[in-house]
């Protein structure tokens, strides 16, 4: 008598119907892996905020300029709010802060003179003994430069920065969206952090943060992420998008909702501090700030 031998193992349909099963089950955490990325990242660069401010709170009480640093932006000029945050924590050239700096992207005094960074190292080491900070660890700080150091390199964010200085940096994000080579190492660098001093004495919201600060970040310089142009930049109705405007209803990207006689500013007394987020972009619903939500 013929004996049947049982076979084992899975059939076609059994596969499929597993390999299926997997495919849904990794089409469902993907997303989730990402969420969760993004949620660590945005922590990550809310801290980055926070550390920033701290480091500000320190400058303003243990450097001899008495105050948070400037962040106007007069054209003409070439150095904008961003890089003036960077040098009063880190200095003009990453080796600490001259009290007396004219806040000059050539690192010069006043009178173009060399009492302060001392560029050309004339006075030697008496600029660095002159200095306060750094405010911030430069190790863990996204410091880079804005423009390459040289033709063909990927040392800085911008190949032709104009009309910012190419040798001056910036402190970014932690969204890390350009590759960047420093030496031969090669990392991601974010998207510079938008500085603005308040007036506090200003009586309108137009008066307490000027929108050109950064306009060159903002305006004539594209996302690193796509090239896009930055909705925070945007100048369609005198910065109605920034400012807000009551007649047209519009709620200010700077705003305090929660004050409706006029439109008014979050922070009116100290400053904004202003990372582009995932995107890269100024303006848009993901950019992480020192106020607001």
């Amino acid at each position: 008598m013929d004996v049947k031998r049982k076979k084992s193992g899975f059939t076609i349909v059994e596969l499929l119907t597993v390999l299926a099963i997997i495919a849904m089950l990794v089409g469902l955490l993907v997303p989730a892996l990402n969420l969760v990325r993004n949620i660590a990242k945005e922590t990550k660069q809310k801290a980055q905020l926070t550390t920033i401010g701290l480091a500000l709170m320190t400058f303003k009480n243990d450097s001899d300029y008495g105050d948070y640093p400037p962040s106007d932006w007069p054209p003409p000029g070439d150095y904008c709010g961003a890089q003036k945050l960077a040098e009063a924590l880190l200095g003009w050239d990453l080796l600490g802060f001259h009290p007396k700096s004219a806040w000059k992207a050539t690192g010069l005094d006043a009178g173009d003179g060399l009492m302060t960074y001392d560029p050309a190292r004339v006075r030697g080491d008496d600029s660095l003994n002159e200095r306060r900070g750094p405010y911030l660890e430069l190790a863990t700080t996204n410091v880079f430069r804005l423009g390459i150091s040289a033709p063909g390199n990927r040392d800085g964010l911008f190949d032709a920065p104009a009309p910012l200085a190419p040798h001056t940096f910036v402190i970014c994000d932690v969204f890390g969206v350009k590759p960047i080579k420093i030496g031969q190492k090669t990392v991601k660098a974010g998207t510079p952090i938008l500085y603005y001093r308040a007036n506090p004495s200003g009586k309108t919201i137009r008066a307490i943060y000027n929108v050109r600060d950064n306009v060159p970040l903002t305006t004539q310089l594209k996302s690193i992420a796509d090239g896009k142009d930055h909705p925070l930049g945007n100048f369609a109705g005198d910065y109605e998008f920034f400012y807000g405007n009551p007649t047209t209803g519009v709620i200010g990207y700077i705003q305090d909702p929660k004050i409706t006689a006029s439109p008014w500013p979050y922070r009116p007394y100290s400053y904004i501090l202003i990372s582009a987020g995932l995107d890269g972009e100024y303006g848009t619903k993901d950019d992480i700030r020192n106020f607001g939500n």
